[in-house]
């Protein structure tokens, strides 16, 4: 971990950590508010990809999984969105790199994955929520995502 000079940006780092914190605690008080495994339509409405096509999108289930991951139940989180379920220790890092660098001016370690692995990545997101949470057989069926808003 290196230190990082005192720039004249480091407010605005600041003040952007704030809104984030901000913006993550809003939207755990809204999954804990608002339950989206239950049956009840919550004030967002259906999933608009879902509603349109009749099949599940890359959003779909993502707001189930973080809920799930804020309960602390991996599994159920796995089941709705298990793509982006593999993003979150990454951004979780990305996040607390940013927080060190702008509230302790100190530089963490730089994710270094060569360029495959992110279009990899976003290949196998879209392939995972368009087509394979689609299909209608095991071990797939296991990942659909049923409309719950009734």
């Amino acid at each position: 971990m290196r230190q990082v000079t005192a720039a004249p940006d480091r407010a605005i780092r600041r003040a952007a950590s704030v809104a984030g914190a901000a913006v993550l605690a809003a939207a755990v008080g809204f999954v804990l508010r608002f339950d989206p495994t239950d049956r009840v339509a919550d004030p967002t409405g259906p999933c608009l990809w879902h509603s349109v096509t009749g099949i599940n999108g890359p959003g779909c289930g993502g707001t189930r999984m973080f809920y799930y991951l804020v309960h602390g139940d991996l599994a159920e989180a796995a089941r709705h969105h298990l793509a982006a379920l593999v993003a979150v220790p990454f951004l979780a890092y990305l996040g607390v790199r940013f927080l060190a660098s702008a509230w302790l001016g100190r530089e963490l370690p730089a994710l270094r994955l060569p360029t495959w692995v992110y279009g990899t990545y976003i290949a196998v997101f879209l392939l995972y929520s368009t087509v394979l949470r689609n299909l209608p057989w095991a071990p797939f069926s296991w990942f659909d995502i049923p409309n719950l808003t009734p």
